[in-house]
């Protein structure tokens, strides 16, 4: 009789720790499942967050000659500003198609930038100079947000600028960055003056060296993965002619300008993508 009740009690132990262990493993099993689902279904948001992420400061640029420079961070750009030349180096930013959708008027109120260490440059500087005050980063590209578009106005954003440029040739670049901006989502900018000779100045108070050239450099993520980019330089004089006129390599734009664009590219897929344009990449006429 004892022996039958230990068997009983021993059978019963063995099957608790059973049972014991069957839930154990559909306890793992379901947890390994949760999380599997759970992983599947992130949020688009965040990967959306984390692919931004590694993008993030694409456009900023690298000076390669000695020169004056203070980083000022707006909220629609990024600016090195040359306070011995009173003008920027480059200005920097990334143009979504969002962006390009804005519908805020433009502001025409230019203001000295309250960042500038020392005397900044102030709209009168320009009167009766014969130049018109030419946005780098333009103020249409800032149509999203109020503040975008009045930060647009400072005037290290500007440059001395031929009118028949600044309206002409300049315009029609511009216009074409929103577009592709519009047709492929984002294009990172970075763009400025090319000063060969400081001589020329504007000012009687405060006086800014007139660039003789303008540069602007286009990078774009392709849908395959890969990335194209393209640059513009072109003359700061009166000129009507077809944009693809000034198109050259990053790697020419770069030995004009003294300036390393996009080195936050990975060195091998920078250096494939500067030394050379592929023009079916980009839509231009």
């Amino acid at each position: 009789m004892r022996t039958t009740k230990r068997n009983n009690r021993f059978r019963k132990t063995i099957s608790i720790i059973s049972s014991i262990a069957v839930i154990c493993v559909a306890a793992v099993l379901y947890l390994q499942e949760e999380y599997r689902l759970a992983k599947a279904s992130e949020p688009v948001a965040e990967v959306i967050q984390e692919k931004a992420a590694e993008t993030a400061g694409m456009e900023i640029p690298l000076l390669q000659t000695t020169r004056s420079e203070q980083i000022i961070q707006h909220l629609g750009y990024t600016v090195s500003y040359n306070p011995e030349w009173r003008i920027p180096n480059w200005v920097a930013y990334e143009l979504t198609a969002e962006e390009v959708a804005g519908d805020l008027g433009r502001s025409d109120k230019f203001l000295p930038d309250p960042m500038v260490e020392g005397d900044p440059v102030v709209s009168k500087d320009y009167s009766n100079s014969g130049y018109d005050r030419g946005h780098m980063a333009p103020a249409a590209d800032m149509k999203w947000s109020e503040q975008a578009m009045e930060e647009s106005f400072y005037t290290t954003n500007i440059c001395p600028q031929h009118h028949s440029n600044n309206a002409g040739d300049w315009k029609d670049l511009e216009e074409l960055v929103r577009d592709l901006a519009s047709t492929y989502g984002a294009i990172y900018i970075c763009c400025g003056p090319i000063v060969t000779d400081t001589e020329t100045t504007i000012g009687s108070v405060r006086k800014i060296v007139v660039p003789q050239a303008f540069y602007k450099v286009l990078l774009r993520h392709k849908s395959d993965g890969a990335w194209s980019a393209i640059g513009f330089i072109m003359p700061n004089q009166a000129s009507n002619k077809p944009l693809m006129t000034y198109m050259l390599s990053i790697d020419e734009a770069e030995r004009q300008t003294g300036i390393d664009f996009f080195p936050a590219l990975p060195d091998e897929i920078e250096n494939a993508v500067e030394a050379d344009y592929n023009f079916s990449d980009w839509t231009i006429k």
